[in-house]
């Protein structure tokens, strides 16, 4: 009984220290953009935080590093418009306690649907910091982070299956989703957000968004019947289809950055 007091005080403890470490690691970042005005100084804590995936031998260097893509994806992703947001500081507070609902309450979940989520979370916060950041950019850099977002989150939802060819499919889905990043490039369009200042949801954020949800239905179709069922996906793709469809007929009309 003893030890199992022991052990229990133990875990409780383990909690406190990791919940605080998380939350401080929210405000730092918050802290140092409020302070230097930069990012590069919440990009090194954010990557400091991350000593682990590397205090390992370095042939799991590689796994590790892709293991924990979509985490580093949304953390850089929300340092991005906590630092887009400057001047307005209750939306700046706001994104970092959405960073700490992340690090506390989504990101430790390892449940298949909580994993597709995570995935969801990325696509959303990665693309739209990507494209509210990169209007004077060349495409290169763009396509090349469109790339990384649509390797990363296939690869973080796969890895929830049984999964053999995870790298391929991974690859093909990255090159996909860079493809459209570099249509988007030239032909971006984005929504205002109420409350949200001037950080705007960019039309190929939601578009790649549902591509992505077909995509995993597809997948979950032919995972769990060695086949894929029209009635699996119908009414996925009648959604989806019908968001795509409204996006581009009907709501292009606020440009990022002149574009």
């Amino acid at each position: 009984m003893d030890f199992l007091k022991i052990a229990k005080r133990r875990s409780v403890i383990s909690d406190v220290i990791y919940n605080g470490l998380n939350i401080a690691l929210a405000a730092a970042v918050l802290g140092v953009i409020l302070v230097s005005g930069s990012l590069l100084p919440a990009f090194a804590l954010i990557l400091l935080s991350k000593w682990r995936v590397l205090a390992v031998r370095l042939r799991y260097w590689s796994a590790n590093i892709q293991a924990n893509l979509v985490d580093v994806i949304v953390s850089v992703g929300l340092a991005v418009l906590i630092y887009v947001a400057t001047g307005n500081m209750g939306l700046q507070v706001f994104i970092a306690l959405l960073y700490v609902g992340w690090l506390l309450f989504l990101k430790p979940r390892s449940k298949r649907s909580f994993i597709i989520i995570q995935a969801g979370v990325a696509v959303v916060v990665g693309v739209t910091a990507l494209y509210t950041v990169s209007y004077g950019w060349i495409a290169s850099p763009v396509v090349l982070g469109m790339w990384l977002i649509g390797y990363a989150t296939a690869r973080h939802v796969l890895s929830a299956y049984d999964e053999t060819h995870i790298s391929f499919l991974s690859l093909i889905w990255g090159l996909i989703v860079a493809e459209l990043g570099w249509v988007a490039y030239h032909w971006t369009f984005a929504y205002n957000l109420p409350g949200f200042g001037t950080i705007q949801l960019p039309q190929i954020t939601l578009i790649i968004l549902a591509l992505s949800f077909v995509a995993e239905r597809f997948y979950t179709s032919y995972h769990q019947h060695n086949t894929v069922r029209l009635n699996d996906l119908l009414l996925p793709i009648l959604l989806s289809g019908s968001v795509v469809a409204v996006l581009l007929l009907f709501l292009n009309t606020a440009s990022i950055g002149g574009l």
